[in-house]
């Protein structure tokens, strides 16, 4: 039987994960599950006591397939499992019939949730456990809340958070810190990229939208930018850092006195030289700003003088202020391959604030040199000849 007609009519895989990802999701779910199972076997007081509760296996699958979802967090899965599991028992207590019990139970528990902001699917699977399981279960009264459900999520969430960070890889959970500062930066507007979709626009049109989507804003916006950039290589064509950078790039060492330094950026009118070692791989960048900034600028009617002190080599043996350029120089630079399409130029300028990246070549040797005016030139020139293109067609 040919099976790929078959497969073709299957919709779209809603998990975009590569197969090494979902490789790893799946032992985690399977860890996690074998986990609760045995330590539910050798913790349980008697046979009423289940080794584990059923819906775990879908929470499993929310934590370590969508482990940044706000449904997977700490709270939702606690908070829904343990509440839900509390009004399970109640409504299995207080209601005779089965039915109207089953539908009071998931019916409460979801409501319960998310007036408790812990909304957790699996949860009202949770609730439904007490009502079905039978009287084995229903005799465990609300001792059900701690034993099995109590255990099996506070397993859960320890393995979650370190199978998550330490073998998957992903920020789980995120933290608290992190999602109020990212909804005051769209409530107040600060710190808004220049380029791309904001995750303040993201916001505004969810809340016009009136939908929940299973994925935080930030991680949308990185989509959606991702999106763009892609557009743009495609109808801009493959322009490269080696394409615009300039080749003749001038560079000074660790050692470098700070004197020549300056004297090279002053006689070639350089805003920065890149830093390199013995290999030419760059290890930092001397700016304008790398000099100035040793110096007391608030003595405004020394400043000629002070310069010229802190820039002029000490002849004697010690010194209590920079000599190399080693010493002042900015260690945390960005570099990027020859190869890189432009378009990855334009947040880490526009945005981050660069005006200069060095560029490197296979073996991280210095090649080149990228400028604002090289970028800002290259697009210019892109725009003149799709305006020229569109004219002549």
């Amino acid at each position: 039987m040919n099976i790929n007609p078959l497969i073709r009519r299957v919709p779209i895989d809603p998990v975009n994960l590569s197969l090494k990802s979902k490789g790893l999701s799946v032992l985690a779910c399977t860890l996690v599950i074998l986990t609760a199972a045995l330590c539910g076997q050798a913790l349980r007081l008697d046979t009423a006591y289940p080794l584990i509760v059923a819906s775990m296996g879908a929470s499993a699958v929310i934590v370590f397939i969508i482990p940044s979802s706000p449904l997977a967090q700490p709270w939702p899965l606690l908070g829904g499992h343990l509440v839900s599991a509390f009004i399970g028992v109640l409504c299995n207590r207080l209601i005779a019939d089965t039915v109207l019990a089953s539908s009071c139970a998931a019916g409460s528990s979801v409501l319960a949730m998310l007036l408790l902001r812990c909304l957790h699917p699996p949860g009202a699977a949770t609730a439904l456990a007490p009502v079905l399981a039978g009287d084995a279960v229903a005799s465990l009264g609300y001792g059900f809340v701690l034993m099995p459900v109590g255990l099996n999520v506070a397993l859960m969430l320890v393995l979650s958070i370190a199978i998550n960070r330490w073998v998957l890889g992903y920020q789980y959970p995120l933290t608290r810190q992190a999602i109020d500062a990212d909804k005051s930066r769209r409530n107040t507007g600060l710190e808004l990229p220049l380029t791309g979709i904001s995750e303040q626009d993201l916001g505004q049109a969810l809340e016009n939208q009136d939908i929940f989507v299973d994925i935080t804003s930030r991680d949308l916006a990185q989509i959606l930018n991702g999106a763009q950039h892609n557009s743009f290589k495609r109808y801009r064509g493959h322009i490269t850092c080696a394409d615009i950078m300039d080749k003749d790039v001038r560079a000074v060492e660790f050692g470098t006195e700070v004197e020549e330094a300056w004297r090279i950026m002053y006689r070639e009118q350089r805003k920065a030289l890149p830093v390199i070692d013995k290999s030419r791989r760059v290890i930092g960048i001397v700016t304008w700003n790398d000099f100035f900034k040793c110096i007391n600028l608030d003595a405004y009617e020394n400043f000629q003088d002070r310069f010229r002190t802190f820039i002029r080599r000490t002849p004697d043996v010690s010194t209590n202020k920079p000599e190399a350029v080693g010493q002042i120089m900015t260690a945390a630079v960005a570099v990027l391959p020859e190869n890189t399409h432009i378009v990855d130029l334009i947040p880490l300028m526009s945005d981050q604030g660069y005006r200069q990246i060095p560029i490197v070549n296979h073996e991280n040797r210095l090649v080149g040199m990228v400028y604002q005016a090289h970028l800002i030139a290259s697009l210019y020139n892109q725009a003149l000849s799709g305006a020229a293109g569109r004219k002549a067609g």
